[in-house]
């Protein structure tokens, strides 16, 4: 029996429109109702999670940032939270500019969240969209409080508590700069790459070595008691694998990177625009 579900946000919960179905939101309501423990495991940060938690009405905390921060959305507890020390952030930032990357740096764990950044590339018109996204999302105030543009982020980011670090683009330079990064900084990080070959868009993560979407679900399985065989999760890019690996019932969305839907162990349910997340509950859930 499943007793805590998992889900990733965007591209799989969320509609390409990054909006809520009510399929899928009464489907998540009611398997709440049957006992299930329910959270979002997204990289998003927390600031930018919290709104679909708190519309959700979630029973469990919001695993963000990757599985870096696990956080409750109604009443802002931290559950557990692993930190990027202030020299490897600065290596990050560092290595990264140094190869062309624009970074950014989430930070304030405590709070709301403020990520910070000190530069975008001319041609680096992802980010820029990502930018002005993220200070939308929360309307202009509270938006431009939670995206701060800093003179040198090598200077500000070693006084301050850093959660990822990450770089966005398009594939082909992304891609270079994955490989480069992950030379240059081995074992002492996670790098995950969440890529969208329609949007030509890469988001590159970088967090603690212990940070992870798998480790933060077996984290919360582990607190409730509860076995792998106990636990589904549902995803539709490569920064879900490590928790579709860990549990006992793995869903890929149909729209997933097919990289995903080639292996035979993980179920395929219809897609983001076909509220698939509500036909894998009604599935392994509800019925």
């Amino acid at each position: 029996m499943i007793k805590l579900l998992a889900l990733d946000l965007d591209g799989t919960t969320l509609s390409s429109d990054g909006s809520l179905s009510d399929g899928n939101r009464l489907a998540i309501s009611a398997a709440e109702e049957r006992g299930v423990l329910v959270t979002i495991a997204t990289g998003r940060r927390f600031r930018d999670a919290r709104p679909v938690g708190l519309e959700l009405e979630l029973n469990a905390p919001l695993v963000t940032h990757n599985g870096g921060l696990l956080k409750f959305a109604r009443s802002m507890e931290t559950v557990h939270c692993s930190l990027l020390s202030a020299q490897t952030s600065l290596e990050i930032v560092s290595a990264g500019k140094a190869l062309g990357g624009d970074a950014l740096v989430s930070i304030d764990p405590e709070g709301d969240g403020t990520m910070l950044f000190d530069r975008v590339s001319d041609d680096n018109v992802p980010l820029r969209r990502y930018l002005r996204w993220a200070q939308g999302l929360h309307g202009d105030a509270a938006g431009r409080e939670g995206v701060r543009q800093v003179e040198d982020l090598e200077a500000v980011v070693t006084s301050e508590k850093v959660v990822h670090i990450s770089f966005s683009g398009t594939c082909g330079p992304m891609k270079v700069l994955e490989s480069e990064l992950r030379q240059h900084l081995n074992e002492s990080v996670t790098l995950l790459a969440t890529i969208y070959p329609h949007l030509d868009f890469t988001l590159l993560d970088i967090l603690p070595p212990d940070a992870s979407k798998g480790n933060a679900v077996k984290l919360l399985a582990d607190e409730n008691g509860l076995s792998r065989d106990e636990v589904m999760v549902i995803g539709d890019n490569f920064n879900d694998l490590e928790m579709l690996e860990y549990a006992g019932t793995p869903v890929v969305m149909g729209n997933s990177d097919p990289k995903l839907l080639e292996r035979a162990e993980f179920y395929t349910t219809l897609s983001n625009d076909e509220d698939g997340v509500a036909a894998a509950i009604e599935r392994f859930i509800l019925n």
